[in-house]
């Protein structure tokens, strides 16, 4: 008996070995598959351990010169080596309208690092889910919705216009990024759920607006230490912990703001004749009262991740592009007055301060000024997607699986695209100039289907930001101080902008 036990184990065992030894073989059979494709696209030689990871100075000035000069070297496509894990880059035209235009998912390695927070929406979700969710939020960007919302931009920008203006009558030097960031958050939190803060008032603590602040911090960080991307690994920190626990909070905040809409949109169903009915639905009304061609709406936590992504989305990506336009302008005096010898004209003979519906289409300079800031420091850095098939690349087949970056910096400062891509030149934007140029050298907002559904939205967010400014106060550098880029999953200033502000006359 005990003899045919070791013969049972021993049966048990060869097989499991076996079973092992075939899937391992199978695995290096397509890994070097994979990598006899891969290493077909142009590369420097990668070190046999830490591949091209150590060629990389960091997430700062010095990296991003790296990237430039990475681009001028192989400025269509090229292939780097993160250890052992490969990564295809584009930067051309030509190979980033190839990804663009699929509707590939976004990689893993990157997002899921927001996901805990973000959840499953639409930065995050991939095929069915993210088609069906996508058609179901496209009309919260409709025009009628979108004009509903200038308004309450114009009232969150009176706020910021007053920090500006304060800042001229104490002669003190202005944090641009710190106030630039509140004011975002205030928009979004108003246009997207209805939701009073005042977290723009100095002293003001709310707990939303902290956990929100907290949050952000801490991905930052997160995201320059890959040795904590394992969430589990991540968890077992003070910072993990710090960052789940306010995730709980921000989600818990959501659901009861949900809920209570939910029960305000039911009143109304009942009692047409209630008062409190807004002239036109926002967007977590639209999430809560859209149906899909079955007739099923979104469930309480897809709503709650879709408000979540918009969040993040909506103030971070935003607040960058509005605190590097304001650092450029400040940067280029000519520049300056020509984009206030525009503003003088359109609201001036208007005499008014807002910035109506009408006048955003009657700003074209102003408008290439955000352009050009938006593409010379790139407020969403890169794009991830991860290949579901094999893939011609530049006249090479990329095998399924490969992660691909759109790094949109370098795209933006390619030399064969862009001449003298570090000058500051807005007239680059001018119609005879763009033009003659592919629609995907230009991406701040990526393209294609998955491309930022709310793009609009921030547009004429920066454009009503950067207008009630400038049309204020004058803005130049504060001498003394250094401004240092760190690049993330957004383009953030090391330690702020600072600029001195003086009051127009």
């Amino acid at each position: 008996m005990a003899l045919l036990t070791i013969y049972a184990l021993g049966a048990v065992l060869s097989a499991v070995f076996a079973f092992v030894c075939f899937h391992l073989a199978i695995f290096l059979v397509d890994y070097r598959r994979r990598r006899n494709m891969l290493v077909q696209f142009p590369h420097t030689k990668p070190h046999f351990i830490f591949g091209h990871l150590l060629e990389y100075p960091g997430p700062n000035d010095e990296g991003l010169a790296f990237q430039r000069e990475m681009t001028e070297q192989f400025p269509v496509a090229s292939l780097v080596w993160m250890m052992h894990i490969p990564m295809l880059v584009v930067s051309h035209p030509k190979t980033v309208s190839v990804i663009l235009k699929s509707s590939e998912p976004k990689g893993p390695r990157t997002y899921n690092l927001i996901r805990p927070w973000v959840g499953d929406g639409l930065l995050t979700s991939k095929g069915d889910k993210w088609y069906r969710n996508r058609r179901l939020l496209t009309p919260a960007f409709h025009f009628e919705i979108l004009k509903s919302y200038i308004e309450l931009k114009n009232r969150c920008a009176d706020i910021l216009v007053g920090k500006f203006v304060q800042a001229a009558e104490s002669s003190t030097s202005f944090p641009i990024f710190s106030n630039v960031i509140k004011f975002t958050l205030d928009v979004i939190l108003k246009c997207a759920m209805s939701y009073e803060t005042n977290c723009q008032l100095p002293g003001n603590n709310h707990p939303y607006v902290n956990a929100v602040g907290v949050l952000s911090d801490i991905m930052v960080k997160r995201f320059f230490q890959p040795w904590f991307h394992n969430e589990f690994l991540f968890s077992l920190t003070p910072s993990g912990r710090k960052f789940f626990k306010q995730c709980d909070f921000v989600h818990q905040v959501a659901e009861n703001i949900i809920r209570e809409r939910k029960d305000e949109l039911e009143r109304q169903q009942t009692n047409t004749s209630d008062g409190k009915q807004r002239k036109c639905l926002d967007f977590l009304d639209i999430l809560l009262t859209a149906k899909d061609e079955k007739g099923d709406g979104l469930t309480m936590r897809e709503i709650r991740d879709e408000v979540d992504t918009f969040l993040f989305e909506g103030h971070d990506t935003t607040s960058s592009a509005i605190s590097w336009a304001l650092y450029s302008i400040a940067e280029h005096p000519e520049i300056q007055q020509r984009a206030q010898d525009e503003l003088d004209v359109v609201l001036d003979q208007a005499g008014h301060i807002d910035v109506m519906w009408d006048d955003l289409n009657k700003l074209p300079y102003l408008t290439m000024v955000i352009k050009e800031a938006m593409r010379l420091h790139s407020p969403v850095p890169f794009i991830q997607r991860i290949l579901t098939s094999d893939t011609e690349i530049d006249g090479k087949i990329a095998p399924a699986g490969t992660a691909v970056n759109c790094v949109i910096y370098n795209i933006h400062h390619n030399p064969v695209t862009w001449e003298d891509s570090m000058k500051f030149d807005p007239d680059r934007f001018l119609p005879e100039n763009a033009d003659s140029r592919s629609p995907y050298a230009f991406v701040p907002f990526s393209a294609g289907p998955r491309n930022c559904i709310g793009q609009n939205f921030a547009m004429h967010e920066i454009k009503i930001a950067l207008a009630r400014i400038l049309h204020k106060v004058n803005l130049r550098l504060d001498p003394n101080h250094k401004v240092e880029k760190m690049e993330s999953l957004i383009m953030r200033a090391k330690n702020d902008i600072q600029v001195l502000v003086t009051k127009r006359s």
